[in-house]
């Protein structure tokens, strides 16, 4: 167990951080998901900037790695173009 203030804290802060974290990159794969499932162009280009943006916040917070955001934005691209 922790013997100093400081790592106690820092034990509680990790804590929080590590669920935050979870539940935002679970939201971002759910929307990745449900939009890979649409097959209606118009409602995906809709959805398309709200999971890019989702997946740039993760990135920019180190939540996942940066080349994980873009290549999931490109491949979501290249699918809502397809539609």
């Amino acid at each position: 167990m922790a013997n100093h203030k400081s790592s106690e804290k820092r034990i509680r802060q990790t804590a929080v951080r590590r669920e935050r974290n979870r539940y935002y990159a679970k939201t971002a794969r759910n929307a990745v998901k449900k939009l890979r499932m649409m097959t209606d162009k118009a409602a995906a280009t809709e959805l398309l900037p709200k999971v890019v943006a989702m997946l740039d916040k993760l990135a920019k917070k180190n939540v996942i790695h940066a080349n994980k955001a873009a290549n999931l934005k490109s491949k979501l691209a290249l699918h809502v173009n397809k539609l």
